[in-house]
């Protein structure tokens, strides 16, 4: 009996005390973020800082919302937001110093309780370019490349990625210049490198251009270009509208250039009524370039490749090539690399391709780098 009442009272005396133990706090809840994306770059405003887009939506609304960032392993104290909100979607800019990958932390509070939690582990402030033209500025190169720094990430307008072959939004399956290009960058000014990509194999300037601009001839390839009633023809405008949806999107001054390497399809054609004189390419590329930076409010650089190669016995077009070198010489685009010199085993198939081989795709990367390094190291000055 005994035993039966001193069991009854411990049991009393237990759930008192269960009953005083308040239950365990709930974790925070993971803050959905829109910016930054993990291995996000954003473009450098100098060669010692740039800002980035903080922005997301709240499950619930906070009143303090603080951030910190961990640089080249120093990390900062947590440092409160002034947050432009719109219901529960918020918005903020954030400076941090050039370089990455750095670690971004975010917490949200209410009445001094975290509620939110994000952490976004790469976050990168640095150079950003976007690529257009045909296939030798897209995924058709015959070895895939990857990046060797870790320090090169690409963006196809949604999605942040490490630049390994093939890279989102060109058209390929296959390898391109864009992860060597981007390794000496990094090497050259330690900070990471993003690509926007949007090439498209086989294209002609002429499918380039914005809906409503007439030309007398049709490319070789007629999917994106369409007749008019006169007998004139146009493009249907896709190309550019893409390629002006990723300017548009990466905001004012938020990119460095635009890598341009295309031709190949408007020369030598093997019907000659295809084929483009220089004179109108020429005029086709300085409307896409001058339209582009009228749509997006801002004088983006361009710079334009000289590029023309078929096969061996058809390896450059004078006139395509003075076409393109005259954009630089009126202050238009900056000179690109003269890529038809890569030729033999630079090119696929042991040289009878006009596609890349793995060690053109690495000369071809070498030879952007060393046109715009001198140009960027001007522009930071």
């Amino acid at each position: 009996m005994k035993c039966f009442l001193f069991l009854s009272a411990f049991l009393v005396a237990l759930c008192k005390l269960h009953a005083q133990t308040p239950p365990p706090e709930a974790a925070p809840a993971q803050l959905k973020l829109n910016a930054p994306l993990d291995y996000q770059v954003f473009q450098r405003s100098d060669a010692r800082q740039g800002s980035i887009t903080i922005s997301g939506v709240f499950a619930q609304m906070p009143n303090e919302v603080l951030v910190r960032s961990v640089v080249n392993g120093q990390t900062s104290g947590w440092t409160p937001l002034k947050v432009a909100i719109n219901d529960l979607s918020f918005s903020v800019g954030y400076e941090l110093p050039a370089g990455g990958w750095h670690r971004l932390e975010l917490r949200t509070k209410l009445n001094g309780k975290v509620i939110e939690e994000a952490t976004v582990g790469h976050v990168g402030i640095g150079e950003i370019f976007i690529v257009a033209g045909q296939s030798n500025s897209a995924n058709h190169g015959e070895e895939k490349q990857s990046t060797q720094t870790g320090r090169v990430s690409v963006c196809d307008g949604r999605r942040w990625q490490l630049a390994n072959d093939p890279q989102p939004g060109a058209s390929g399956q296959g390898g391109s210049f864009m992860p060597p290009l981007g390794d000496a960058l990094v090497k050259k000014f330690n900070v990471p490198v993003a690509f926007i990509p949007c090439g498209i194999g086989a294209t002609s300037v002429r499918e380039w251009l914005p809906k409503g601009v007439p030309f007398p001839q049709p490319p070789t390839i007629e999917s994106r270009v369409q007749k008019l009633p006169g007998g004139q023809w146009e493009s249907n405008g896709t190309a550019y509208a893409r390629l002006l949806q990723l300017m548009q999107g990466a905001g004012p001054h938020g990119f460095r250039a635009v890598l341009w390497h295309q031709g190949e399809s408007d020369a030598n054609q093997r019907d000659p009524n295809r084929t483009l004189p220089g004179k109108q390419y020429r005029e086709y590329l300085e409307n896409i370039i001058a339209s582009s930076r009228r749509d997006i409010g801002w004088q983006a650089p361009w710079f334009v490749a000289q590029a023309s190669y078929h096969v061996p016995g058809d390896e450059a077009s004078p006139d395509i090539r003075s076409a393109q070198a005259s954009l630089w010489r009126d202050g238009i685009a900056l000179a690109g690399p003269d890529s038809d010199a890569l030729k033999g085993e630079l090119r696929e198939r042991h040289g009878k391709g006009v596609h890349f081989s793995g060690a053109g795709l690495r000369e071809h990367g070498s030879r952007w780098a060393a046109q715009i390094i001198p140009w960027l190291e001007r522009e930071l000055k």
